[in-house]
């Protein structure tokens, strides 16, 4: 494990996206800020608690088809969020033993506690680093150390493109962190939307984050597919997140209505 955060660099007054989508889940590694910030999107947008748990269970699979039919053994998953059952590292270790993964995080609190979860994996590591400095995290030690550029590597950007406001430049972001890819490797993504709610429903619930470390923006359709330039998208292409490769019977239309989460994985040629 590395050295503990002195308290100044812990922030818990102020909500925080990785710990509210933990009270989300049911998780308990939160703090009173998070909790009564959730209370306020439940209030506007009670279905996100079911978003939260599809957009979960849309990554676990999307784990599973890029470590089993895919091919991949090396994950870098960018905002990954407090740690928790079922992580990349979990599920990708069940479909291809010894498959290597770097978690990235901006919170110190997601940083001690996946130190504390990954103590005595060596193919698995966590990096403190921030999403809006890419450059900073392909060029950090540890993801050097455990990913080679050279071989095809599954970039993970789940559930984090939409705390980075359109002044930050998203797609450049993107661009930068796939441009570093080789051929073969595989961006895989969600993203939240306003584009199966009633128009004002969606703004009440982001205005909630405007106290968090990170603000929401939503994205329609046509902006969440730009992300993927440079990749082509595997069946089923961009969507919500229950229709992406269900397992069993298909989501039915009442229990999509309300799913306000786009999914895809792209492959770089």
């Amino acid at each position: 494990m590395e050295a503990g955060f002195p308290l100044s660099e812990i922030e818990t007054t102020r909500p925080h996206p990785a710990r509210m989508y933990d009270a989300y889940l049911g998780g308990k590694d939160n703090y009173a800020a998070d909790r009564e910030a959730v209370r306020q999107v439940l209030r506007n947008w009670p279905e996100v608690r079911a978003m939260a748990r599809a957009n979960r269970a849309f990554m676990q699979r999307m784990v599973r088809f890029l470590a089993g039919e895919a091919g991949i053994r090396q994950f870098l998953d960018i905002g990954t969020g407090i740690p928790s059952a079922g992580n990349v590292h979990e599920v990708a270790g069940q479909a291809a033993p010894g498959s290597r993964v770097i978690y990235v995080d901006n919170d110190p609190i997601v940083h001690v506690h996946a130190n504390a979860l990954l103590t005595g994996s060596g193919t698995t590591s966590i990096v403190l680093a921030d999403l809006r400095e890419p450059e900073v995290i392909l060029a950090h030690p540890k993801v050097r150390a455990l990913i080679d550029f050279s071989r095809p590597v599954a970039l993970l950007l789940i559930a984090i493109l939409h705390f980075i406001t359109e002044e930050e430049n998203p797609g450049g972001i993107v661009a930068t962190l796939r441009d570093a890819l080789p051929s073969g490797s595989f961006l895989a993504l969600s993203h939240g939307t306003a584009d199966f709610h009633p128009p004002g429903t969606a703004s009440e619930a982001a205005a909630s984050y405007h106290t968090a470390t990170a603000p929401l923006v939503l994205r329609s359709f046509d902006r969440v597919s730009a992300f993927f330039d440079g990749f082509e998208l595997v069946k089923p292409g961009l969507v919500q997140a229950p229709l992406w490769r269900p397992d069993g019977k298909p989501p039915r239309p009442k229990d999509l209505a309300k799913i306000g989460v786009y999914a895809g994985v792209g492959r770089k040629s």
